[in-house]
């Protein structure tokens, strides 16, 4: 049988699959992303931006440890100085992670369903973990933007395994930052990595082991798509979003699948690493 979904995502990187999720997963996910704004917590809130590292330490050690919890990353412009909110708490969050898969039943239910195993058995997968999940806000006006990257950075594996799932839950246009993608360009390796400071002295608890590689933004392909569709996304396609300069949010929820058969390592450098206990969750074992 010839494969178009491995076709499609060989040639561009991505996939686009429309109504992934129906209108009542969309929705479910959606409220619970909302209920997730009133669970944030009070004091000691952590800002996660992809722009600039202050107060770098405790805060890289709360996302260094988030692996296996739900934790709560605040946007740059919803607190204060004094680390008291300065927007309303429902649009406060930049995104809630990195357990959610496993600690949610409303997300952990998405991540392992059917149609996920299903793609990740047609891209070739023989044991599928899931490594990390994420629900993001995106909210309008104060949603910053995601700098041109490659998911690989971040979640190396030896030989590049990493895969996104990435779902729509509010219709993403241009105005409200869109996911975009460089075509075909996961066919260009890593461009740089996000490791582990082998420095064990120095206050940066993680470090780029280069600098940025400037994109042309003329190359990137905005994808517009409604809510309820998945993007899945290569590991090494560079993609971005611009800020949410919109009168809507852009809700999405995602995660990362990786293979661990034999062959693949997963590297030891990667800010996340799966607790001895707590391996990371599989989707199917081919073998089994």
């Amino acid at each position: 049988m010839h494969n178009k979904i491995l076709d499609e995502f060989n040639e561009n990187g991505y996939l686009v699959i429309e109504d992934f999720l129906t209108p009542e997963e969309v929705d479910t996910l959606y409220q619970a992303g909302r209920t997730l704004c009133l669970d944030a917590p009070q004091s000691n809130r952590k800002i996660f931006s992809t722009l600039k590292a202050e107060d770098a330490h405790s805060k890289e050690l709360y996302f260094i440890e988030s692996g296996d919890k739900v934790r709560y990353f605040f946007e740059q412009g919803a607190v204060g100085d004094e680390g008291e909110l300065i927007v309303d708490p429902m649009i406060a969050l930049n995104k809630v992670g990195h357990a959610l898969h496993v600690e949610h039943p409303t997300f952990n239910a998405v991540t392992f369903s059917n149609r996920v195993r299903e793609i990740c058995w047609q891209l070739n997968y023989n044991r599928p973990a899931v490594c990390q999940s994420m629900y993001i806000y995106k909210n309008s006006g104060i949603g910053g933007e995601v700098t041109p990257h490659q998911d690989s950075w971040f979640l190396h594996t030896e030989p590049n395994s990493a895969v996104g799932f990435w779902f729509a839950l509010e219709d993403c246009t241009l105005q409200n930052g869109c996911l975009q993608f460089i075509k075909g360009s996961h066919k260009s390796g890593v461009h740089r990595r996000y490791l582990r400071n082998p420095d064990k002295d120095a206050s940066e608890l993680m470090i780029y082991d280069r600098a940025a590689p400037i994109y042309p933004k003329s190359s990137f392909t905005p994808l517009q798509v409604s809510k309820g569709t998945c993007i899945v996304i290569h590991g090494n396609v560079v993609h971005k979003s611009e800020p949410n300069r919109s009168q809507k949010s852009r809700h999405a929820y995602t995660f990362h699948v990786i293979e661990t058969e034999n062959n693949v390592k997963y590297s030891e450098g990667n800010w996340l690493q799966a607790p001895q206990d707590k391996p990371f969750p599989l989707l199917f074992d081919r073998k089994a």
